[in-house]
């Protein structure tokens, strides 16, 4: 059995390796369509993103909340939970094949309603569209596969499977741009050949990812067959959870809409969609090699304690993890916040689009300690079978959400801020919402198992605090005698990558220093971790 170090480590060396390339593929898709002030850079965006939100509804709001536990407990069967689990996965891909096809259908009103611009550019954003929602088939087969493989306590091929699609994509984007050029930003410069390029590649990559895991199945010793007599097993019960999470899931969704049919008014002037994007893409780049290896592999543990009726080390798995996380999570916070213009210049063609990015990013940063709670918080709930919480804290977090926005596009319909900030102004709401929302969601779990031993990770957040703030200048004062925003990290990408790299670097240090300093018990844990690894740990 994986012990939970080993599993981190191989989820975080994946997830790290994966949003790596990951970084890669959107620096090339940028060389093809632009980013800021790009009309086509926006269309593709829209487009895109459908099957990625289809995708954080499936896995998110059904599979990580019902099926990870429910696998847990079908293990104890004396089949082994083969015939549950061929029955849920029969069930899944019908499931997954009409809601592909139904929404492949529909792609021209679901990009209206995502998006309110100009013709034209909704026309490119339609086509687009038709090629990318294959893939909400593909990415639910992923998520299936992978949360099973992870109830299994099988880490690595789910989160190595997205080097894979990486891969592809960069390959394909970067035959489109030696055949078509590139950056090519405007609606005209599309042809159907070049569309079907772009779309076709990027679904491509996605089938790929979801046939690899395929190929580490046998590592479960379940065997996997068709199965559609569904009654019988318990999949009312499923079924009844799912229903809350597939609510909870429709309300980000139907927020996340919002959000961005408001922030394209802002196409072509200044960051919208695509810009967003790429600023959340470098957001999640500290939450998924932090946040997911380390926190996957605990909600396993603590489906494991719930499922067994042992809230004392439910409480101690929390305690564990989140003081766990936030030993890493600070510094990479404090970083970023300090690196944040060379790595906006990463996805951006210019110096000056780089800080209108920067500032989008920076207002999403500001709920990354809050969110780090919330996915421990939020999947204990799920551990203990309860999907009907979340989604009421969820709902609670969309109303916010969509509030914030709509308040964002009055001050800009108002002149009170221009266009260019309304993305930024859109992120911080949205940021904001997170926050109240993780509140409330851990009284809430307070509430349910009797305490969450708060007193006792909070002296260790505020230790690291101590650490990442001073840490934190130290990176932004090097990034001043690097030049600053006119400094050399801003020159073009490559600059700003090592830039990055080079400010990141003297904030691990100080923040290591400091905490050394302070006798800090959860670095040698850490140290522990970090070892792992590397080569032949």
């Amino acid at each position: 059995m994986t012990s939970l170090g080993r599993a981190s480590a191989i989820i975080g060396a994946g997830t790290m390796v994966s949003r790596v390339t990951g970084l890669l593929r959107s620096i090339v898709l940028v060389g093809v369509i632009g980013s800021v002030n790009s009309e086509a850079a926006d269309a593709f965006a829209v487009a895109n993103q459908l099957p990625n939100s289809v995708f954080s509804l499936i896995s998110v709001g059904i599979l990580t909340a019902v099926i990870v536990p429910q696998i847990v407990k079908a293990s104890a069967d004396a089949d082994g939970g083969n015939a549950y689990i061929s029955k849920l996965f029969t069930l899944g891909t019908v499931v997954l094949v009409v809601i592909a096809g139904a929404a492949t259908v529909a792609s021209p009103w679901l990009v209206w309603l995502s998006a309110d611009g100009d013709p034209a550019q909704l026309a490119l954003a339609t086509a687009f569209a038709y090629w990318c929602m294959p893939q909400i088939l593909f990415y639910g087969l992923y998520a299936l596969l992978g949360e099973a493989l992870n109830a299994r306590r099988i880490f690595g091929p789910f989160t190595w499977a997205p080097v894979v699609n990486n891969v592809i994509s960069i390959i394909g984007f970067l035959l489109i741009a030696a055949f078509f050029g590139g950056p090519l930003t405007d609606v005209p410069d599309w042809t159907p050949e070049m569309i079907a390029a772009l779309g076709g590649t990027a679904t491509l990559g996605i089938v790929v990812q979801a046939g690899v895991l395929l190929l580490f199945w046998r590592r479960t010793g379940l065997s996997l067959k068709p199965d559609f007599r569904w009654r019988g097993v318990g999949l009312g019960a499923t079924g009844r959870l799912a229903g809350w999470t597939l609510l909870m899931a429709i309300a980000s969704l139907t927020a996340g809409t919002i959000q961005g049919r408001i922030a394209f008014a802002a196409a072509g002037d200044g960051a919208s969609v695509a810009t967003m994007q790429y600023a959340w893409l470098i957001f999640m780049l500290p939450y998924s090699i932090i946040v997911l290896s380390i926190g996957t592999p605990y909600f396993t543990q603590i489906s494991e304690h719930a499922a067994a009726g042992r809230d004392d080390e439910v409480r101690a798995d929390i305690t564990r993890s989140i003081r766990t996380l936030f030993l890493f999570i600070a510094v990479a916070m404090a970083a970023l916040i300090a690196a944040i213009i060379p790595a906006s210049r990463v996805f951006t063609e210019n110096a000056a689009d780089a800080e209108a990015a920067a500032l989008v990013l920076l207002c999403y940063l500001v709920s990354l300690l809050p969110l780090t709670v919330l996915f421990i918080v939020q999947r204990t709930f799920y551990a203990y079978g309860d999907t009907r919480t979340p989604f009421w804290f969820t709902l609670f977090q969309s109303v916010l959400i969509v509030i914030t926005a709509l308040v964002a596009q009055g001050l800009y319909v108002a002149d009170i801020i221009p266009v260019t900030a309304l993305a930024a102004a859109i992120a911080l709401g949205q940021s904001l919402a997170s926050t109240i929302q993780t509140i409330v969601a851990s009284w809430l779990l307070h509430r349910k198992i009797g305490g969450l031993r708060i007193g006792t990770w909070v002296t260790a957040i505020l230790r690291f605090a101590v650490a990442a703030i001073p840490a934190g200048f130290a990176g932004w004062g090097v990034f001043l005698l690097l030049g600053g925003p006119s400094g050399w990290t801003t020159d073009n990408k490559i600059f700003g990558a090592v830039g990055t790299a080079i400010i990141g670097l003297a904030v691990v240090v100080v923040y290591v220093a400091i905490l050394a300093a302070m006798r800090a018990p959860e670095l040698k844990a850490a140290g522990g971790l970090v070892r792992r690894f590397l080569p032949g740990r």
